[in-house]
C-alpha cells in the first residue's frame, strides 16, 4: 500500500491542518523579536512585556477546557472555526492601537489560537481510531503539525526581524492579522468535521468553577507583581484559587457529563503527562519573553545581555525554533526503537540541560544559541508528543478534553511562570533592575527554574507504565527499548 493509502482519511486533512499550525507558528514567532520595540511603542518597561504574555496565557487557560469539551460535543471543526475567527479579530485590533490596556485586551483575545493544536489532534485521532496503528499514526501527524508550526515561527521571526527597521509599527502588526484571515478561509473550506461526536449538555457550572479558580490564582500572581511578594492580598487570592479546585473536582465527580473528567487525573498513564505539561509550560511559554529581552539588553550599558539587534534576535529565535522542528520530527522516529515513555523522558532531560547550561554559559551569542538549540530539540519533541500521548491514553469520546488538558495545564504553568519571572526581572535578590532592563539575578532565576522544572518532569515520567501511549506490541514491534 502507498503511504497515502495507509493514512487514509487522515491524509485528507493533515495538509490543511498543517497550514493552520503554520499560521499559529507565525503568531508565536513573529512578535518575539519585536517585544522590545512593542514595549517602546506602548511606553512600558521591559518587565511589563510579561503582562502581555501572562494575560494571554490566563485567558487561554480558560478557553481551552471549554472549547475542547465543545469540540467533543458539537464538532472539533466548528470550534476551530470560532477560535480562528476570534483570533483574526484580535490580531487585527493590535495594529490599530498604541494604548497599553487596549493592546493588552486584544493580545489576550489573540490567545484563542492555543486551542488549535488540541482540536487538530482530536480531529486526527477521530479518523485514525479505526486504523491498525492509531497511536503511531497520530504521533506522525502530530510531528508534521508541530513541524509546520515551527516553520511558521521561523518565517514569522525572520520576517519580523527583517521588516522591523523598514515598516512602521502599525503595518508590522497588521501582517500576522492577514495570515490569520487566510487561515480562517482554509479551515472553513478545507477541513471536514469529526465523524463521531459525543453530544450531550455543556457543563456550565464546571466552567464557572474552574474559571473562578484560575482567575483567582493568576489574579493573585498579577497583584503580587504589582505590590511585591509580601502583599497578603496577593497570597490570599493565590490560596483561594488553589482551594477552589476542591469544590470544582467534587462537582465534576457528581456530574453526568463533566467539563473535565477529573478521574483522568487518577490514570497512571495520564497524570504524569498532565503534570509534565504544566512543568513544561514554565519554559516553553513563560521563558520566551525573558530570553528575547536578555538578547536585546545592551551589555555595554548594564554589564549583561547580548546587545543584539532586532534582526540578530530574530536569527536567534529562528535557530531555536528550527531545533523545535528537529525535535518534533525526531520523536516519531525515535519511538520506532524506544517506547514513547522513554522518548518523553529523554526530551524533558534535554530541556533541563539546555536551560541549566545558561547558568555558566550566557556571555556570548554562540553560547546562548547552543543552549537554546539543546532545549529546543527537547521542547519540540514534547510539543508534539504530549497531546498525542494524551489522545492515545484518553477514554473514548474524551479525546478533545484530554488533548485540551495538556494545553490547559501547560498554559497554567506558563501563566504562573510569566508572573513569577516578571517579579524576578523587576528585581531579584535585592538587585534593582537597571533602567528599562530586567535584573541579571532575575534572568538567573528564569534559567534555574526552567532547568529544575524540566528535570522534575523527567523524573515524573518514569512513573508512567512502560507501554503507555503505544499501540499493541504485536503491531508496533516487540524490539523497542522499554
Amino acid at each position: 500500500m502507498t503511504r497515502a493509502a495507509r493514512l487514509g482519511p487522515v491524509a485528507a486533512i493533515v495538509g490543511f491542518l498543517a497550514f493552520v499550525e503554520f499560521t499559529s507558528g507565525i503568531l508565536q514567532g513573529y512578535y518575539t523579536p519585536l517585544l522590545t520595540d512593542i514595549a517602546r511603542h506602548l511606553g512600558i518597561h521591559d518587565a511589563d512585556v510579561n503582562w502581555l504574555e501572562g494575560t494571554q496565557l490566563m485567558l487561554s487557560a480558560l478557553v481551552v477546557p471549554a472549547f475542547a469539551k465543545l469540540g467533543d460535543m458539537i464538532g472539533h471543526k466548528r470550534m476551530l472555526v470560532w477560535s480562528t475567527a476570534i483570533t483574526a479579530v484580535a490580531s487585527t485590533a493590535l495594529a490599530f492601537t498604541d494604548q497599553f490596556w487596549v493592546f493588552l485586551a486584544a493580545w489576550a483575545l489573540q490567545g484563542f489560537y492555543v486551542v488549535w493544536l488540541p482540536l487538530e489532534i482530536a480531529l486526527i485521532w477521530s479518523r485514525s481510531r479505526s486504523a491498525d496503528r492509531p497511536a503511531a499514526m497520530t504521533r506522525k501527524a502530530a510531528g508534521l503539525l508541530v513541524a509546520a508550526l515551527e516553520f511558521g515561527a521561523i518565517a514569522g521571526a525572520l520576517a519580523a526581524g527583517a521588516l522591523a527597521d523598514v515598516l512602521p509599527m502599525r503595518v508590522l502588526l497588521l501582517i500576522p492579522a492577514v495570515a490569520v484571515v487566510l487561515c480562517l478561509v482554509v479551515v472553513v473550506f478545507g477541513v471536514k468535521e469529526s465523524p463521531d461526536l459525543a453530544g450531550g449538555r455543556f457543563d456550565t457550572g464546571g466552567l464557572v468553577l474552574i474559571s473562578l479558580a484560575l482567575l483567582a490564582l493568576t489574579g493573585g500572581l498579577s497583584f503580587m507583581r504589582l505590590n511585591g511578594p509580601a502583599d497578603l492580598l496577593s497570597w490570599a487570592l493565590v490560596l483561594l484559587g488553589a482551594l477552589l479546585v476542591i469544590p470544582f473536582a467534587r462537582y465534576e465527580l457528581r456530574h453526568d457529563d463533566p467539563l473535565i473528567d477529573v478521574r483522568m487525573f487518577r490514570s497512571p498513564s495520564l497524570w504524569p503527562v498532565f503534570l509534565t505539561a504544566g512543568l513544561f509550560g514554565v519554559s516553553v511559554l513563560g521563558a520566551q519573553a525573558p530570553l528575547s529581552t536578555f538578547a536585546r539588553t545592551d551589555v555595554a550599558e548594564v554589564g549583561y545581555g547580548l546587545g543584539a539587534t532586532s534582526f540578530q534576535t530574530s536569527l536567534l529565535v529562528g535557530s531555536y525554533v528550527l531545533s523545535l522542528v528537529v525535535g518534533a520530527m525526531l520523536f516519531p522516529l525515535a519511538t520506532r526503537w524506544i517506547t514513547p515513555r522513554v522518548a518523553l523522558i529523554g526530551a524533558s532531560a534535554l530541556v533541563s540541560l539546555g536551560y541549566l547550561l545558561f547558568l555558566p554559559f550566557h556571555e556570548g551569542y554562540g553560547q546562548v544559541l547552543a543552549n537554546m538549540v539543546i532545549a529546543g530539540i527537547g521542547s519540540g519533541a514534547l510539543v508534539a508528543a504530549l497531546p498525542a500521548a494524551a489522545a492515545a491514553a484518553a477514554p473514548a469520546h474524551q479525546t478533545g478534553v484530554a488533548t485540551g488538558l495538556t494545553n490547559s495545564v501547560k498554559t497554567v504553568g506558563g501563566a504562573i511562570a510569566s508572573c513569577v519571572f516578571g517579579i524576578a526581572l523587576l528585581g531579584a535578590a535585592g538587585e534593582a533592575a537597571t533602567g528599562t532592563a530586567g535584573s541579571f539575578a532575575g534572568y538567573v532565576t528564569v534559567w534555574l527554574v526552567c532547568g529544575v522544572t524540566a528535570a522534575v518532569a523527567a523524573v515524573l515520567l518514569a512513573f508512567v507504565p512502560r507501554l503507555a501511549f503505544s499501540d499493541a506490541p504485536a503491531v508496533e514491534g516487540a524490539t523497542v527499548v522499554r
